[in-house]
């Protein structure tokens, strides 16, 4: 074999491991794995071989190719094969048999080699390869599994022959070349032939399409054509040519699928029906149904838990008074706050006092009922042309600097509605205290609450 074949075939291997391996990474998270699926398999073919190709070109043996004629030859075999995913695999294949041409008289004047012979046959003792076998057809959307599927194979092989040449067209009487019995020094194809065996081993490339049948869970047909490129050009014995030898096979056979019953041939696997699962499993579309179910109660809940009757921001599944008045300030219980001072319209009494604003624990953001508080102490203050101070505080939790900067901004969320309402902002004063002058105790949540305001003072 010269540098140029060896650098050819090393070539294809590389491009048959590198689809091959690439593939076989992606199949790690095949449909949640192979183990769910039977992955190897053996099988039995036969068929018949011919000393030509479907894509044309000569073999070395004659003067012209149309002087010699094809004449079918038997081949049979076995295959073993791993399946990685739904598109690829890898399969040692086994055969051996024969492969045949002579002179056909009609088409021509008589044309024989330089040894004078009129037919050749090449006896194949064995032939192993190593393929990588591309899955064409496994997508089907009309159906969970298919039942045909197409293939293209290629690999890197050698094969052990012994070619014979005749004088005759009939593969008998006379042969002029036989050359068994003395191979051995060769290196795939050389013309030495001072060793002692009884064939030649030449390097071949073995390219195929094919398409399988699905006859059971265990059992296909397979049928396949193949076309095998040797680096051998006695692949016939010495012929007028330096041609590299070449044949092709078709074949049919049987292949079986190994593993448990209860697990999904791989070969046959369709990777889009996993999506429409719901529609073809009765337990899964059960499944689905019990979820919508479950979540439809965990609406209903998140519903419940999210209606406020008196509106005081206290569910009714919490409020302890459910039926606070409105306006009127709760704590977490939704239990109304009784503050010291009489409130007049929510406001002012005739004292000058006015309701502290209060805020949730560590928030700065007015609640919604104090916005008629501060809408009234705005038209007062515009009214009078007078000024207000607001006193922010804060509970007793957390650091003593956090608080005052919680009181103060606190005081500054108060000042800046009465500004949005109207009120000059050089008639309002703001200041923060932290946790200063308590109303209430803060040994309790309820007193905690209270302590949480903004003291209008005017």
């Amino acid at each position: 074999m010269n540098y140029s074949t060896i650098k050819k075939t090393a070539v294809a291997a590389s491009l048959v491991a590198a689809l091959g391996f690439a593939d076989v990474a992606q199949a790690q998270t095949v449909f949640g794995g192979r183990s769910q699926y039977r992955t190897w398999s053996i099988g039995v073919q036969g068929g018949i071989t011919t000393p030509n190709v479907l894509i044309g070109g000569s073999n070395n043996f004659g003067q012209k190719v149309g002087y010699f004629q094809n004449k079918v030859g038997e081949y049979y075999g076995l295959t073993v094969r791993k399946q990685f995913s739904h598109l690829f695999g890898l399969e040692l294949e086994g055969n051996r048999g024969s492969i045949k041409t002579y002179n056909h008289d009609v088409s021509g004047p008589k044309a024989e080699n330089a040894l004078g012979a009129q037919s050749a046959k090449t006896d194949v003792n064995w032939a192993a390869s190593l393929n990588g076998v591309f899955q064409l057809g496994t997508i089907d959307f009309l159906r969970r599994e298919n039942s045909v599927n197409f293939y293209a194979k290629v690999g890197l092989g050698v094969l052990a022959n012994n070619p014979v040449q005749f004088k005759n067209n009939e593969f008998g009487g006379g042969e002029v070349y036989n050359n068994k019995g003395k191979w051995g020094s060769e290196i795939f194809g050389d013309r030495e032939n001072t060793g002692d065996r009884d064939f030649k081993l030449s390097a071949y490339v073995p390219v195929g399409v094919g398409a399988k049948f699905k006859l059971s869970e265990v059992v296909a047909l397979n049928l396949g054509y193949t076309m095998n490129f040797t680096d051998d050009n006695l692949l016939f014995g010495p012929g007028r040519s330096d041609v590299k030898g070449k044949f092709s096979n078709v074949y049919g056979g049987l292949e079986f699928t190994l593993g448990s019953r209860d697990k999904q041939n791989l070969t046959f696997a369709n990777p889009v029906a996993t999506m429409y699962d719901e529609l073809k499993d009765p337990s899964l579309r059960n499944e689905v149904e019990a979820l919508k179910q479950r979540v439809s109660t965990l609406e209903g809940t998140v519903n419940a838990l999210n209606t406020d009757s008196d509106g005081d921001g206290v569910s009714d599944k919490f409020d302890k008074e459910p039926n606070s008045p409105a306006g009127a300030v709760v704590d977490g219980s939704g239990r109304q706050i009784k503050f010291p001072e009489p409130v007049v319209n929510n406001v002012t009494s005739s004292n000058g006092y006015v309701a502290p604003i209060q805020f949730e624990f560590d928030s700065s953001v007015l609640k919604t009922q104090s916005y008629a508080t501060l809408d009234k102490v705005a038209k007062e203050v515009r009214d009078n042309n007078s000024s207000v101070t607001l006193d922010g505080y804060a509970s007793a939790e957390g650091s003593e600097a956090y608080n005052v900067s919680l009181s103060k901004d606190r005081a500054n969320a108060v000042k800046q509605y009465l500004v949005n309402a109207g009120v000059a902002s050089s008639k309002i004063t703001a200041n923060g205290y932290g946790e200063a002058n308590p109303v209430a105790s803060n040994a309790t949540e309820e007193g905690r609450v209270q302590n949480r305001r903004v003291e209008i003072k005017k």
